[in-house]
């Protein structure tokens, strides 16, 4: 079976909205996330969509918020289980990485026991995460004994893929990618993104790719949302949205992305003539010179006094 084409959801959000207090932030009529499926999530910043994210993981009471809607992964709804029972879900079923891979972990303590502690909360024994978090080292293309470090002690790049590389030791069904390059250069972003493509093709995992950059949505993902204002404007197959865009908004996000190559230059236009009875400006020559204080090497000396004539003054 192509899992391209499946017509499972592995995710899927009706009339999903996030409130702060009385003000509805975002608000989702439909949105769906097919098995091994790379759907892109886009938009500006404060478009809602790190708030999506959060509400997929039942988090947005962290920051004060409440969802309200359906939130459904392989049918079981999420927005009607309990915190103990989303410990179970999230990393498991879904798991998530951010923009600052830095973020997912402790400066103090080694990548390796983050990784482990992970694995062991989801039931693995100590042998078993061991050689799970290993395999998924090898599998993200990075020696097992990099674990061993502190995270200081990796790059960027190298914090996210061991970030990926415990999604994939817990098996999860949906990875959840916010941002997930926009800290890095472009050389690790290429990898990154080839890694995600791995996650569909190799294991069948479904990727939610929440990013602003449309040449990286463009790039990997199957099909694309275009969020505004907390809303969903378009959506569709990634080649047609980003080549033939319906919405006005969409079509200005393209008209934003930096293009390479010289700018036709703008005309020069002559300056209108000026209107009738208008009095001329003075000519923008340089200005005249300022004052000289008196007693200055610039200043004209001072005129001699006045000589009395001859024979004035005397006897």
């Amino acid at each position: 079976m192509n899992l391209h084409m499946s017509d499972k959801y592995r995710l899927h959000m009706s009339d999903m909205q996030v409130w702060f207090g009385n003000r509805q932030v975002v608000g989702i009529d439909e949105f769906s996330l097919g098995a091994a499926e790379i759907v892109g999530l886009a938009g500006e910043s404060g478009s809602g969509k790190s708030m999506t994210t959060l509400a997929v993981l039942g988090l947005a009471h962290t920051v004060g918020a409440t969802v309200r809607g359906s939130i459904q992964l392989d049918g079981t709804e999420l927005t009607r289980l309990s915190q103990r029972e989303l410990l179970a879900v999230r990393g498991r079923r879904i798991a998530a990485i951010f923009q600052s891979p830095a973020m997912a972990f402790s400066p103090v303590f080694k990548v390796g026991s983050v990784v482990l502690r992970a694995l062991r909360l989801h039931g693995m024994s100590r042998a078993d995460a061991a050689d799970a978090a290993a395999r998924a080292m090898r599998q993200v293309l990075l020696a097992p004994d990099l674990l061993d470090r502190y995270p200081a002690q990796l790059s960027g790049g190298q914090l996210q893929r061991v970030a990926i590389a415990l999604a994939l030791a817990l098996r999860a069904e949906v990875l959840l990618a916010d941002e997930p390059t926009s800290a890095l250069d472009v050389t690790v972003q290429a990898e990154v993104l080839d890694l995600l493509r791995g996650l569909r093709e190799r294991d069948g995992m479904s990727v939610l790719l929440i990013s602003h950059d449309l040449a990286v949505v463009a790039e990997v993902c199957d099909r694309v949302a275009i969020m505004q204002g907390g809303a969903i404007v378009e959506q569709g197959p990634a080649g047609q949205v980003l080549s033939a865009p319906q919405h006005e908004y969409t079509a200005d996000l393209l008209a934003a992305v930096p293009r390479l190559g010289p700018e036709p230059a703008a005309p020069i236009l002559p300056a209108p003539p000026p209107p009738a009875g208008a009095v001329p400006l003075a000519s923008p020559s340089a200005p005249p010179p300022l004052p000289a204080r008196p007693g200055s090497a610039t200043s004209p000396a001072a005129p001699p006094p006045p000589t009395p004539a001859d024979g004035e003054g005397d006897g």
